[in-house]
Order: structure tokens, then C-alpha cells, then sequence
């Protein structure tokens, strides 16, 4: 491992010095062929609520037209308040998120305080602009970020393209193969001040239509227990929802599950 001296300054920015020290991932020079199938994940959520945000993120993944894995997770936290979603090719997409919450804390670290909310916004698409040799070459990662912003008192949520194009939106966002189902039950289901449960049966109702559309979308699946990741990010910080609680919404949005209520 690299060791500094006291006057070598490692620096906040922590891609950077992945560059500096020779540990920076290259891309890969040629496209890549069909016969190597890439793990891709699918339909990632996120929306405000009274208090905060909710972001989801449904549990399949796929290769071509086979399920490669039924329980991957999509939403991870960032720091205490902010998370990320993923979607895209999910090897360079967890790669990624570890870089981005190494980066937060290694600027904590390195500065004394911590980044605005604003500032951990700009990082991720930087991150997601420095990505984009390896998306031209079919690994392309569309991520989401979410988090409650301490100064302004309220949630805010940013969605960006595969150039790193950052965009704040106000109520939601959507990204993946399912994003445009799941903004249709979003954007007919959303109100300002929603409360917790009404945001968590939104995006549940989300996952489960886009499911019910895109067959690289994997819904809720009872039977063996898989639930997709929903978390809530408030003035309390990041929170993943119980699959118990999951488990319970799910049964009074669903016919089979009102009928024996």
C-alpha cells in the first residue's frame, strides 16, 4: 500500500489519488464482444417525502435474456445522510459506489468536515463522466443519489446521464430498463407532503409495475423471501426498511393480499 509523508498532501479528492499512485482501474481498449455476458442491474426508484427521500431498487439482475441473480442490491448508503442507486453493468457499478463512499470519508478525513450535499452530488458525476470510456464500451452505470440535506432542512435527489450530466429533480426519478414504468406510477402517485408509509407504498407499487412490464425487473417474491431494498434518508439518516414492514405493505396493495386481510 502507498504510505505518504507528512508533507505529501494525499488530497480530498480520493479518484485522484487512485490516478496519482497507479491504482486506477483502465478501461477496456475494445468493445466488448456478445459472448462475454456482462451482469446488469435493472429498475432503481427514488422519491421525496415529508421528512425526506425514499429510494428503492428492485433484486434482479440480468445477463442477455437470462436472470444471472435474483437477490442483488441496487441501494447502498453513501454516508449517515445521503445513498445511491445503481443501474447499468453491475461490476463497475458496486466498484463505483465503493470508490464514492471511500471518497466521502476520505474527504471527511482529509478536510475536517464533510461535503454539502451539493458537493457529494458533483463528486458522483464526476465519478460518472470519468466512467465514460468503459460505458462506450458497453458498461455503462446510470446511477441515482439521494440525501437530506442539514442546511436546507429538506430532501433532495439527483438523477444523471452517462456523460456524468448531473440533474436535480424536484418530487422523483427513475433510472434502468423499468425507470419509465415506475415514473408512470410515480408521477400519478405523487403529492407534496407525502408521509413515510405513503412514500414506501409509492415506490413499492412502482417496483411491482415495472415488473409487471420489463421483464429484466424482478417484483416482490413472496415465496422465497426476496423483498426489493427500500430505504428512507431524514434528518435521522440513511434507514433500510425491514423486509417484515416490506412484507406488510405489500399485502395491502396487492388483491390476493386484501382478500385475506
Amino acid at each position: 500500500m502507498p504510505s505518504f509523508a507528512p508533507g505529501d498532501d494525499p488530497g480530498p479528492d480520493f479518484g485522484a489519488l487512485l490516478r496519482r499512485v497507479g491504482l486506477a482501474v483502465a478501461p477496456p481498449a475494445t468493445p466488448l464482444g456478445p459472448e462475454l455476458a456482462i451482469t446488469h442491474g435493472t429498475t432503481v426508484v427514488a422519491t421525496r417525502y415529508a421528512d425526506g427521500v425514499v429510494m428503492a431498487g428492485d433484486r434482479r439482475a440480468t445477463s442477455g435474456n437470462f436472470i444471472s441473480h435474483r437477490s442483488i442490491e441496487k441501494v447502498f448508503p453513501a454516508d449517515r445522510w445521503s445513498g445511491v442507486a445503481i443501474a447499468g453493468a453491475a461490476g463497475p457499478a458496486m466498484e463505483m459506489v465503493k470508490s464514492f463512499q471511500l471518497q466521502l470519508e476520505h474527504y471527511e478525513k482529509v478536510e475536517g468536515s464533510a461535503l454539502s450535499l451539493e458537493g457529494k452530488a458533483n463528486q458522483l458525476s464526476q465519478m460518472v463522466r470519468n466512467h465514460l470510456p468503459a460505458a462506450m464500451q458497453g458498461l455503462a452505470v446510470v446511477p441515482l443519489f439521494a440525501g437530506y440535506d442539514l442546511r436546507r432542512e429538506a430532501g433532495r435527489l439527483f438523477q444523471y446521464d452517462v456523460t456524468g450530466g448531473r440533474y436535480e429533480e424536484d418530487d422523483y426519478a427513475t433510472s434502468g430498463s423499468g425507470g419509465l414504468h415506475a415514473a408512470t406510477v410515480v408521477k400519478l402517485g405523487y403529492r407534496d407532503g407525502m408521509s413515510r408509509i405513503e412514500a414506501i407504498d409509492l415506490v413499492l407499487k412502482a417496483i411491482i409495475t415495472a415488473a409487471d412490464e420489463d421483464s429484466a425487473t424482478g417484483g416482490p417474491d413472496p415465496a422465497r423471501g426476496i423483498w426489493p431494498v427500500v430505504a428512507t434518508i431524514a434528518v435521522e439518516g440513511f434507514e433500510r426498511v425491514d423486509d417484515a414492514e416490506l412484507a406488510e405493505r405489500y399485502a395491502t396493495l396487492t388483491p390476493a393480499g386484501r382478500s385475506s386481510s
